[in-house]
């Protein structure tokens, strides 16, 4: 009986030990990418660049995990940095970095660092690499970008909320408030997200938010099709659309991506192609300030942790806007290849 008691203990313990122990996750991802960028400006070309880079794409460490505190509330934790692989900089930066709980009738709560709620119906993208997000706005101390529509950010000083799932209803709710930070930074705003996903293949959503990634506001709608769940094409397709409406701006700056992605067969492991389309007007607010970017590129899949990217891309933007102010015409071609490598 005491051995039993013993035996039965040990077990316990070990179960609590195995809880509390946190995850260690992360990826490197280097390319090299053959980057033409030009910038004419009004008295001339002010800027050309035409050169092979080594690239770190996306790079980062971290730890998370869980801890239950009661039979229905557990404490939830994630400390992400990012990090280049390529040693462009040094040391790490704060990606999404929390302190939470989840509860199984009030649903889950993060304090911290925070993707805002616009990230929360994102599943549309496919770029990987250079033209792995929705760009940057604006261009800066001549750098040229590849520029298109304001993007979600992650916000410092916030609280992000999601629903538990009410009587297997296929949305997912989440709103999010931001403070100012101690350090005087103008952060407070709010967000509210809505994506129906009813595990059909395909999903629609809508999010708003104030103040939070512009100085202003933004609504943004996606939607996205499998059409593998209903014909023989192994074949993803999705669209957003998005409004931003700056305070400084003249115009509100509208923005449209198309996207799709195609598995291959015929390979020894898992291998697809994707592309997809970016249009902006009125970049950053400004009234004519516009650009168009298409992305093609294919993945191939060593193992479920090692990908190799190849991709190629092209960004034009028109009148590009710096603190509301017209700078000039860019231009940036890229062709890169990578390898990435999680864990």
């Amino acid at each position: 009986m005491k051995k039993l008691l013993l035996a039965t203990a040990i077990a316990a313990l070990s179960v609590s030990a195995a809880n509390a122990a946190p995850t260690v996750y992360g990826k490197a991802f280097v390319a090299m990418d053959y980057v033409n960028a030009e910038f004419d400006g009004p008295a001339g070309n002010m800027y050309d660049e035409d050169t092979v880079e080594i690239n770190s794409h996306a790079s980062r460490i971290g730890l998370k995990g869980s801890e239950a505190m009661t039979a229905n509330t557990d404490v939830i934790y994630q400390l992400e940095y990012g990090t280049s692989v390529d040693g462009d900089s040094n040391g790490f930066k704060n990606r999404d970095t929390f302190l939470g709980v989840v509860n199984k009738q009030f649903g889950e709560f993060r304090v911290g660092k925070n993707q805002s709620t616009l990230a929360r119906i994102d599943n549309v993208v496919v770029n990987q690499g250079y033209f792995d997000n929705l760009g940057t706005t604006q261009n800066e101390n001549e750098v040229v970008e590849a520029l298109n529509m304001a993007d979600s950010n992650r916000i410092p000083s916030s609280i992000i909320w999601t629903a538990p799932k009410y009587n297997g209803l296929p949305l997912q709710l989440s709103a999010m408030y931001s403070s100012d930070d101690v350090n005087g930074n103008d952060n407070a705003g709010f967000g509210v997200a809505m994506l129906f996903d009813q595990g059909t293949g395909f999903t629609a959503g809508v999010a708003y938010d104030k103040d939070q990634n512009i100085a202003g506001d933004i609504i943004r709608g996606t939607a996205t099709v499998d059409l593998g769940k209903y014909m023989a094409a192994p074949v993803t397709l999705g669209a957003l659309y998005q409004v931003a409406d700056y305070d400084y701006g003249s115009s509100k700056e509208k923005g449209l991506v198309v996207s799709g992605e195609m598995a291959l067969a015929n390979f020894a492991r898992p291998a697809s192609v994707y592309a997809q389309y970016n249009k902006t007007d009125n970049l950053d607010g400004l009234d004519n300030a516009d650009s168009d970017q298409i992305v093609v590129g294919g993945k191939y899949m060593y193992k479920d942790n090692i990908i190799a990217h190849a991709y190629a891309g092209m960004n034009n933007a028109d009148n590009v806007p710096y603190m509301s102010t017209p700078r000039g015409d860019a231009e940036v071609f890229v062709v890169g290849t990578g390898l990435e490598y999680k864990f």
